[in-house]
């Protein structure tokens, strides 16, 4: 019986020493898990900075539609929201006024320094204000591009997007970008005030009001980025040879 315990402690002691020695002994690492490479838009706007601006907002809602009573300042995001969309699937890096339902001040003027200082500090390299618009005549349509006079390259960006809306969206009444004295376009940068359309002409309120038609103006207006882009660089490219 003794010799039989003896026996058995030894497997005991050899058993325990295997078991000390797997808790202590360093187990491998496992192999690092690689980190997944950050994945880069790229497309005809890759490498520009666009300014976004949702006109209007918080206690400042813009113009009112006619029959709906939808104030501007809501269709002006849903259209600037979409926009963002497309311009970073189409490889832009984008900077937005607003993405929800705010103001930067009561004060119209300092509502609007501090939305240009967001274009500054953010390096923007265009900027688009979104907005709509209101007559007292119904009748008025079509989507209509601003930009500021003496700004050549400005003049050149409105009128790419305004033949891209005429283009894509065939409003009835097709109308010609036109110089206008505002001050979100008096940055030195290409800028440009699209008004999308007539909140007091009933057809237009009423595309204006649902998301198809404004998911069309934003790529719409996207279209027109893209061919102002592609111009510059031939220009550039012909210059260069």
């Amino acid at each position: 019986m003794k010799s039989w315990w003896k026996g058995r402690k030894y497997i005991l002691a050899a058993v325990c020493l295997c078991l000390l020695a797997g808790a202590v002994a360093p187990r491998p690492a496992k192999p690092a898990v690689p980190a997944k490479p950050v994945q880069q838009a790229q497309g005809p706007l890759e490498g520009v900075t666009v300014l976004v601006d949702a006109g209007h907002g918080g206690t400042d809602g813009g113009a009112v539609a006619r029959n709906s009573g939808t104030l501007e300042k809501e269709l002006n995001l849903k259209v600037a929201l979409a926009l963002r969309e497309e311009l970073e699937k189409s490889g832009a890096r984008v900077i937005m006024t607003r993405d929800t339902d705010m103001e930067y001040s009561r004060s119209k003027r300092a509502d609007l320094t501090a939305r240009l200082d967001l274009a500054r500090k953010g390096g923007a390299d265009l900027l688009v204000s979104i907005h709509m618009n209101e007559y007292r005549s119904r009748s008025e349509s079509g989507p209509q591009v601003f930009y500021r006079a003496g700004q050549a390259q400005s003049r050149l960006l409105a009128g790419a997007i305004q033949e891209a809306m005429i283009q894509e969206l065939k409003p009835s009444k097709a109308r010609s970008a036109m110089a206008g004295d505002y001050f979100i376009l008096s940055l030195d940068i290409p800028s440009v005030l699209v008004e999308c359309g007539f909140l007091s002409n009933p057809a237009e309120e009423k595309l204006l009001l649902t998301g198809d038609y404004q998911r069309r103006v934003a790529q719409a207006i996207r279209d027109g980025i893209v061919d102002y882009v592609s111009l510059q660089i031939v220009e550039t490219n012909s210059a260069n040879d």
